[in-house]
């Protein structure tokens, strides 16, 4: 019996001794990471992928999902086309340097070959109207043979140009619909540095893109549309909001969802965003919008005087109060502000009781009125302080409302001038010009023009209309001679002098 519960004690121990082996050698044993696991339900684990509904409030005054709801509807995608244009041949980079140096690097643009192809372009603009009438920059349209517009719906429109105002770089559109949404305009004036603001647009054909950002400078000018009449016209409103290529054209609006302006132009030297963006403010948008409305051409008043920020160097040379103002240089003759009484070296303060310490603060201030329309000047004389009221003009100097000269056929020294259609100034990338028939009969027969050439400059005259080429060569009567400059159909350019008409 004994020997037995002995055997059978051994027996246990073996088969206790075996299972603590096995054990061990399992807990010694690596892990095969590809074996199948089988985690527990934990009631406190959820996925990424599950659904989870936020009641979070965003604090008043940073909620942008109200403004940008309400306002992309209204933004569009411009979408232009350009027929073939013509490319430049390099082999006239040694052709004729008598000519080239009278025309300057022009002389270039018209030795040119076609271009295969319609080219695309893109842009984006803004409904400010239920009937359709959509605000972008004219470089988004400009010199386009077709417009055509897509809304946020994606309903799409053949977009009717009514006018642009190059000074500003906006234009307006038209479409034939009606019950658009549209954005109302905001008080460009009291948007203040920090403020948020939403930038919304088409960057990369990306329809319907919100960026957000704050206002980080106003009055901004930074150069992008001088001009050789000096006219331009800029004092932006500069953001940090992400502006691409494409938004151009697009709002940029409060968190009231009103519009404060028109995105215009990034700073890069890439070409893509890099930090600022800049606006045209909604004062000037509704100013131009409503003048192109009224008049097909925007009605510009001027001061009439040439100026220089004030700063430490200027204040300690002309013994100047403070820095504040902009300081008078010249006056032009029969101007407003020669009318009021001011003199070179005076320092304009102020224009209807807003602050001017900069040339593109003291523009915007005037711009946003018409030849005609009365303001208050202040300024200082010495440390006398001072104010006038004075009637703007326009640039002849008058206070006449301004017409958009309509281009039209006439008839000169017996030749037919016409106005170059659409589709030529595209193809051979010119702005402008008349196109010249009827030589045989005409006492132009003797100087090798030949009928369909487009005379696009006189001298040194840019030429738009046919008007352009009579103005030019009456003048022209009582000197020397003219050199005229123009392209044929075909692209050919041609150069002809014209002496004294018998």
């Amino acid at each position: 019996m004994q020997a037995k519960q002995m055997m059978l004690g051994l027996l246990g121990s073996a088969i206790l001794g075996g299972g603590v082996a096995v054990g061990g050698y399992k807990l010694l044993e690596p892990t095969n990471s590809n074996a199948p696991q089988v985690v527990a339900a934990d009631p406190n684990v959820r996925y990424t992928s599950e659904l989870r509904n936020s009641d979070y409030v965003v604090p008043e005054g940073l909620n942008f999902v109200a403004a940008a709801s309400s306002v992309t509807p209204a933004v569009v995608h411009v979408m232009t086309e350009y027929a073939p244009k013509m490319r430049s041949n390099a082999g006239s980079q040694r052709m004729d340097p008598l000519l080239r140096q009278f025309f300057g690097e022009d002389f270039d643009q018209y030795h040119q070959s076609p271009q295969a192809g319609p080219q695309m372009g893109s842009g984006s603009g803004v409904i400010i109207a239920a009937n359709g009438y959509i605000v972008t920059n004219n470089h988004v349209i400009d010199k386009a043979d077709k417009i055509e517009v897509v809304l946020d719906d994606k309903r799409k429109y053949k977009a009717e140009l009514v006018g642009t105002d190059p000074t500003t770089d906006l234009a307006l559109l038209k479409v034939q619909a009606d019950n658009l949404p549209f954005v109302r305009y905001g008080n460009s004036d009291n948007v203040k540095v920090g403020e948020w603001v939403l930038a919304i647009g088409n960057p990369f054909n990306l329809n319907s893109t919100v960026t957000a950002g704050i206002i980080s400078a106003k009055g901004r000018n930074i150069g992008i549309l001088q001009r050789e009449d000096r006219m331009g016209l800029e004092s932006f409103l500069q953001t940090d909001a992400v502006v691409n290529r494409g938004n151009s054209g697009g709002a940029l609006i409060n968190l009231n969802g009103d519009l404060v302006g028109i995105n215009s132009a990034i700073a890069s030297q890439s070409g893509n965003f890099e930090g600022y963006s800049f606006a045209v403010p909604s004062s000037i948008v509704s100013k131009v919008v409503d003048d192109l409305l009224k008049y097909k051409v925007v009605q510009r008043a001027l001061l009439g005087v040439q100026i220089r920020e004030v700063d430490a160097r200027l204040a300690s040379e002309k013994k100047l109060k403070n820095l504040n103002g902009v300081y008078v240089e010249e006056l032009s003759e029969n101007s407003a502000a020669a009318a009021a009484g001011l003199e070179k070296g005076d320092v304009i303060t102020e224009i209807n009781g807003a602050k001017v310490n900069t040339s593109s603060q003291l523009q915007e201030q005037v711009a946003r009125y018409r030849p005609g329309d009365k303001i208050k000047v202040a300024f200082l004389r010495g440390n006398n302080e001072r104010t006038a009221t004075t009637t703007l003009r326009n640039a002849t100097g008058t206070t006449d409302v301004v017409r958009a000269e309509v281009a039209k056929a006439v008839k000169y020294e017996g030749a037919t001038l016409e106005p170059v259609t659409s589709q030529e100034l595209s193809k051979l990338g010119i702005e402008g010009g008349a196109k010249i028939k009827g030589i045989r009969d005409s006492n132009f027969r003797q100087t090798g023009i030949a009928d369909g050439f487009i005379i696009t400059r006189i001298d040194k005259n840019k030429v738009v209309k046919p008007q352009d080429v009579q103005r030019y060569l009456e003048i022209a009567k009582n000197g020397d001679g003219a050199l005229v400059e123009g392209i044929y159909p075909d692209g050919r350019k041609a150069y002809y002098p014209i002496g004294q008409a018998e």
